[in-house]
């Protein structure tokens, strides 16, 4: 994703140079993802003590890029080793040759759903409704996609991802009064229909800092939101909270370009990360963005835990379905953004 975002993480890479045997000086790993202050504490968390414990030295970058993950494979002149992904971006990078099918990765300790060919998970996040506490208050705001879509009962902006799969397009269903089991594949038409009826009080985001200045100053009170930034959000003072009901669960992915030839250094840092609880939960701690890991929760703290969406699994409406994404991204972002335009 342009993403996160996203907050979040988005790219590894490991970079062997020279020898890759043994634990000297010669190994480096280097770390792309999207920036910010997310990088840096999930370096610090589980990528630099994995690292000094095997003589490897880290680099950063920022931030992934597709384009370019292609073009190195594509070159032969692969420099990335383990890059953090949107599943739909593992899926396609898979099904075209672009990424290493992992054989030697165990993805024993993390949910099978989360896991690909050639993928797998770094994190878990959810969308949720994130609503500025001044204008709603906790008994008063909405807790349902269907509520959300009520600007009668709910006035004021809202707040949805400029990226097609930012969930914008099952919260539209889901408020529609599609079952939760029936999302996919989804039905654009209806989507779309749905999003007519509140298109004129829609403001897009495009970044994580982006969202949470909209719904902290109450600009944009009711914003699809990614858990994680209400969170750092509420936690700087600002007047935001989450609502879980209904939640859209997502989540990262590494992957490892086709052609590196540290491959196999990459794929040893992935066992670790998958093993590594306390490095997971050090990340969790600061961003309330899940661990895969299900033993990294015994080192999350309280406060925190509440905040992760693997304490809302019954509040759940759906995970997002990568698979459908990889097929049909193209297509849907192109009517997106013709409708964006009328």
């Amino acid at each position: 994703m342009p993403r996160r975002v996203l907050l979040a993480l988005t790219a590894l890479t490991l970079t062997a140079c020279g020898s890759t045997a043994g634990g000297g000086a010669d190994k480096q790993l280097t770390v792309v993802m999207w920036g910010g202050d997310d990088q840096k504490k999930a370096v610090a968390a589980y990528v630099e003590p994995w690292a000094k414990g095997k003589g490897v030295t880290v680099k950063q970058d920022s931030p992934t890029d597709y384009a370019k993950f292609r073009a190195q494979v594509e070159s032969k002149k692969v420099s990335w080793g383990v890059v953090e992904v949107e599943p739909n971006f593992a899926v396609t990078a898979c099904k075209n040759g672009w990424a290493v099918k992992l054989g030697k990765v165990d993805t024993s300790a993390v949910k099978k759903e989360l896991v690909g060919e050639c993928g797998i998970p770094v994190l878990e996040y959810a969308f949720t409704i994130g609503y500025n506490t001044k204008t709603f208050s906790a008994g008063n705001h909405p807790t349902s996609w269907a509520e959300f879509f009520d600007t009668a009962k709910f006035p004021g902006k809202r707040g949805f991802w400029k990226y097609a799969t930012g969930a914008m397009f099952e919260a539209a269903l889901l408020a529609d009064g599609v079952p939760k089991d029936k999302l996919y594949p989804l039905d654009l038409d209806r989507a779309f229909k749905k999003l007519d009826t509140i298109k004129k009080d829609i403001v897009f985001y495009e970044t994580g800092e982006q969202q949470q200045q909209l719904v902290s100053s109450g600009e944009v009170p009711l914003i699809q939101a990614w858990n994680g930034r209400i969170f750092a959000a509420a936690k700087d003072g600002q007047p935001v909270a989450n609502e879980w009901n209904e939640h859209l669960l997502s989540y990262d992915q590494l992957v490892i370009p086709a052609g590196y030839k540290g491959a196999a250094l990459a794929e040893e840092w992935m066992n670790a990360f998958l093993a590594d609880a306390k490095g997971q939960a050090d990340y969790a701690n600061q961003s309330a963005y899940a661990p895969v890991n299900p033993k990294a929760l015994e080192f999350v703290t309280p406060e925190v835990r509440k905040e992760l969406p693997t304490e809302h699994e019954d509040q759940r409406a759906a995970i997002i379905d990568y698979t459908y994404w990889a097929e049909h991204y193209d297509k849907v972002t192109e009517r997106m953004n013709a409708w964006m335009a009328e």
